[in-house]
């Protein structure tokens, strides 16, 4: 067993791991894993920050947030899930069991994130015991995958172009789930620069939708070029 898998607090653990369709057909669950995915983003952001920043003394800001996000990207998140068991331990309902969700990287790295803010929170908010685990895992994604998502990232390559020719300030996203299932929901982000929404796109999640807004905006911005 992974030593990311290794709780203190069984409890925690257990509710890292039930995903909101498990809750809805089992109410007497309790709390979902939402909170704790909140929570387990907000570390994954900041160790992978502080890891490049170490690992990249040459990269400049913008680089580093290239290679931030696709460091913590889904894709590569459901990838980390897989490698630690995260798959067959999640704990959804039928519903979303049938649609695959076994191997859905949405519900993958969502539940890799939830795993991380519990395992935080089970350390008694060190932040040095989680550090220890996901830096292996940051270390053994290969350089050049890095670097090609890296490049493809549109939020950032939206941001950039904002900065280079409007302001300092990056763009804002304003995004709502709009329909879908508790286990395949649909989100649709607009991406905003001061009052003026320059894009929009829809998702299976907040970070889909949002690139999605990212990815119209540029592609209006070449078209008006």
């Amino acid at each position: 067993m992974h030593k990311l898998l290794i709780f203190r607090d069984e409890k925690l653990l257990r509710r890292a791991l039930t995903h909101r369709s498990y809750v809805n057909e089992n109410p007497e669950e309790g709390e979902h894993n939402e909170r704790l995915e909140f929570l387990g983003d907000a570390v994954l952001n900041f160790l992978s920050g502080e890891y490049l920043y170490r690992s990249h003394p040459e990269k400049g800001e913008d680089e580093l947030t290239r290679r931030r996000s696709a460091l913590v990207d889904e894709k590569q998140l459901a990838k980390f899930a897989l490698e630690i068991g995260l798959d067959f331990r999640m704990r959804l309902g039928k519903g979303a069991i049938r649609d695959g969700g076994y191997q859905n990287p949405n519900l993958l790295s969502s539940t890799f994130e939830a795993v991380i803010g519990a395992y935080y929170l089970d350390n008694n908010s060190d932040i040095e015991a989680v550090r220890a685990i996901v830096e292996p895992l940051f270390a053994s994604v290969p350089e050049q995958i890095v670097v090609v998502r890296s490049n493809v990232d549109s939020k950032n390559r939206f941001q950039e172009w904002v900065q280079r020719h409007i302001a300092p300030t990056p763009p804002k996203y304003m995004t709502v789930q709009t329909g879908g299932l508790s286990h395949a929901p649909e989100f649709q982000a607009k991406v905003f620069v001061g009052e003026t929404a320059y894009g929009e796109g829809k998702g299976r999640n907040k970070k889909e939708a949002e690139k999605a807004a990212a990815e119209d905006a540029l592609a209006r911005l070449k078209v008006e070029e």
